[in-house]
């Protein structure tokens, strides 16, 4: 086998977004990315840290970029990027780029490394370029998009149309949700039961909606700021249960809200 051979053995594409980065070294970074064909990846960027570096701007946080592997015995390399989309909305506005770095955490938190799963690349690349794009009031609705659907692609879809204790078809009337089970419970097996909640026949319904439904008819959602509170808790619930540990980006995301509602304020 000649060298160029053995070269070309030890190269592969991937198509990837740049979930998280952290510094390596003088002039080094580390990358988690995530990719259609090859799933979640770290790779080594040599150099990007220097000014002059060719592949900096293609391998930035979020940018969904076109990347040239090569193996190696350690972290796999970046040896050529081509960026595809750099998502521009999301660099200028702190509350999209929060919402971002959450998306990330998540997908980041629920996939193991090279681990195959192109629908998970294609919810995170449409994700990414609704939180660019949507307007502000639509916003928080891709986000429970986003939760609801990568809960069914980890295999994780809670059941909301059959009680999970007797199976029957569940009815318009308050139900319980439970996070352990795994979804919703039927009045008759639901109250009383250990660690199951009310859920209240808005939600319910909504919750429904939202997972039987493409984007372009849930974008259309207007929610009350009460009912989305309890839709964002319980699906973050359900996230927290499932992952068996807390997040940090929706700390933040909490912290940032309150201070932008408290700019908001009239003064006295």
């Amino acid at each position: 086998m000649t060298t160029m051979e053995e070269r070309r053995q030890r190269l592969y594409r991937a198509d990837a977004i740049v979930l998280k980065r952290r510094d390596h070294g003088e002039a080094d970074r580390l990358l988690t990315v995530f990719s259609a064909q090859h799933g979640k990846l770290v790779l080594l960027a040599k150099g990007v840290r220097k000014t002059r570096s060719r592949k900096a701007g293609h391998v930035e946080l979020f940018t969904y970029s076109t990347i040239l592997i090569a193996k190696t015995r350690t972290w796999d390399l970046v040896t050529q990027a081509e960026t595809v989309e750099t998502y521009l909305g999301l660099r200028d506005d702190l509350s999209r780029t929060a919402q971002a770095y959450y998306v990330a955490e998540l997908l980041d938190s629920f996939t193991q490394e090279s681990d195959s799963n192109p629908p998970m690349f294609l919810l995170l690349r449409d994700t990414l370029n609704r939180l660019a794009t949507v307007r502000d009031e639509s916003l928080a609705i891709a986000v429970r998009f986003y939760e609801l659907r990568l809960l069914g692609l980890a295999g994780y879809q809670p059941e909301l149309f059959r009680c999970i204790e007797c199976e029957d078809e569940l009815q318009p009337v308050t139900n319980y949700y439970s996070t352990a089970g795994g979804g919703v419970l039927c009045p008759r097996h639901g109250e009383g039961q250990i660690g199951a909640e009310p859920l209240n026949l808005a939600l319910f319904k909504t919750l429904r909606f939202m997972q039987t439904r493409d984007w372009d008819t849930v974008e259309r959602l207007s929610l009350s700021p009460g009912l989305h509170t309890e839709l964002e808790r319980l699906l973050q619930a359900t996230m927290v249960y499932h992952l068996e540990r807390s997040l940090r980006s929706p700390v933040f995301i909490r912290t940032l809200r309150e201070q932008m509602l408290a700019h908001q304020k009239p003064v006295a």
